[in-house]
């Protein structure tokens, strides 16, 4: 699923899967979400509301450049370094083609349907 992606207002090519919680998180844009770090390893954020997490592929350690929803706290991650062993409540949202420095210093998250 090709979206639109800005961090910072900086445009960044980005995909996601075809996972219902990435379909749920599509159907929330466009949306923006402010980012802070978490252990140096993700820039994290919270979405509107919570995204399913029903049908959610198995799981999967993330790698830097990975958009993930953590289900526990129901926010959006976004790693700039590879991420902790594979665990059910992370789900893999898709992806962002960037720098890991750029995904680190990353303050805020815009994404928006392709046109």
């Amino acid at each position: 699923m090709d979206i639109r992606v800005t961090l910072d207002g900086t445009p960044v090519e980005a995909v996601l899967n075809d996972s219902p919680a990435a379909r749920d998180l599509a159907a929330l844009l466009p949306l923006t979400v402010d980012l802070e770090d978490f252990h140096g390893t993700e820039q994290i954020g919270c979405p509107p509301r919570r995204l399913t997490t029903t049908a959610a592929p198995s799981p999967a350690a993330a790698k830097a450049g990975d958009l993930a929803y953590y289900a526990p706290w129901g926010n959006l991650a976004l790693f700039h370094r590879d991420g902790p062993a594979p665990s059910n409540d992370l789900l893999i949202l898709g992806h962002l083609d960037a720098a890991p420095g750029r995904l680190a210093r990353a303050q805020k998250i815009t994404l928006e349907t392709a046109p």
